[in-house]
């Protein structure tokens, strides 16, 4: 076993070689590729009842990839716009397992359909349930929203569900983009690129073409912005190397159909999102990215309406020690270290509560 005094100075001797940082960086994305394996429930009837509805049926259908893990409180990843879900919990991914396998979710790269994701989320919680287990929804940011829908939509389904984490919520467009003279609070970044994308006409092949680049350039700059004046591991870079790739090689039909499912969304904030055990994390600087009127945050900071939609709920601000280092929206990769103890301690409370119901 490596002495505790020594990783410290073989880390700082690595991050100060390019060549052997290189290869630490090479060797963890190799290493998480032989984790990370695709897998397929065995019985998939909700997915294959659409094969007539939907003629772009394999160009929307998501790839789902799964880690094992040690207990039987599986967990499933839904992540945002960008990352993957496969990238968006690096950090996380050992703490999971913990508690049982890991499922994650990645939204197809060339389209989207949000009657796919349902069916497929829900074949594979029934294959979860076929073997006595209940998952964990971990949703982050946008996928937030497609997660709250599913759950009232799927609400009379015969689904297990042991859980639920919503991490910085984006429940409805409004979240993000305002009408467009509404400029109270100044115009965030994400909100601009996204106002031009719904703005941009259906025919027009060009202008959408143009407005989902202009939204890589922003994904990406949101990203080096978090990594700002910190000193990266190599996982850091492995996953920021990845998180670029798939910015770089998602087709704009893709972008542009994850736009408007997140459009088509309606945020009814006196409809229950989930009656089970759920964890919501806020973070503290959410503002830098949501606008200010979000419809989410509201119901967020009111006692009687977070408590209408998450009646099992908890609610937590996650802050951080480093001053002038806030937590942003969904930082999960740079803020790693005050996230994990509350998804820890939320996790420890369900498994034991599940484990109290089984010895009565």
């Amino acid at each position: 076993m490596i002495n505790s005094a020594v990783l410290p100075l073989a880390q700082k001797v690595v991050r100060g070689n390019p060549t052997m940082m290189g290869m630490a960086t090479a060797a963890t994305g190799i290493i998480r590729q032989m984790a990370i394996k695709p897998f397929t429930p065995k019985k998939r009837r909700r997915e294959f009842a659409l094969r007539e509805r939907l003629s772009s049926f394999h160009a929307v259908r998501n790839h789902i990839f799964r880690e094992k893990g040690a207990g039987t409180t599986p967990t499933i990843v839904v992540g945002g716009f960008v990352p993957d879900a496969t990238e968006a919990v690096e950090f996380q991914r050992e703490l999971f397992r913990r508690y049982g396998s890991v499922y994650y979710l990645n939204f197809a790269r060339n389209g989207f359909s949000s009657a796919m994701f349902f069916a497929q989320l829900a074949d594979l919680i029934e294959e979860l349930n076929r073997r006595g287990e209940r998952p964990v929804i971990f949703s982050i940011s946008f996928g937030c929203s497609l997660v709250r829908r599913f759950l009232q939509t799927h609400v009379h389904e015969a689904l297990a569900i042991g859980g639920t984490v919503f991490v910085s919520p984006v429940l409805c467009t409004a979240d993000l983009v305002r009408p467009e003279r509404e400029k109270k609070g100044g115009i965030r970044m994400l909100e601009s690129s996204l106002r031009r994308i719904l703005l941009a006409e259906s025919g027009n092949v060009g202008d959408i073409e143009r407005q989902i680049e202009r939204a890589r350039r922003c994904f990406q700059a949101l990203f080096e912005a978090g990594a700002e004046n910190r000193t990266l591991s190599h996982r850091h870079l492995s996953i920021r190397r990845k998180i670029m790739e798939v910015i770089r090689s998602t087709p704009f039909t893709g972008g542009y159909q994850r736009t408007l499912a997140l459009n088509d969304v309606c945020f009814d904030e006196t409809v229950p999102i989930f009656c089970g055990p759920a964890l919501v994390m806020v973070a503290e600087d959410e503002e830098s990215t949501l606008v200010p009127s979000s419809p989410t945050l509201a119901a967020l900071r009111d006692s009687t309406l977070r408590g209408r939609l998450f009646p099992r709920g908890k609610v937590r601000t996650v802050a951080s020690t480093t001053s002038g280092d806030p937590v942003a929206h969904a930082s999960l990769i740079f803020h790693h270290h005050c996230y994990n103890p509350v998804i820890e301690g939320w996790y420890d409370k369900l498994v034991s509560a599940v484990r109290l119901a089984v010895v009565s």
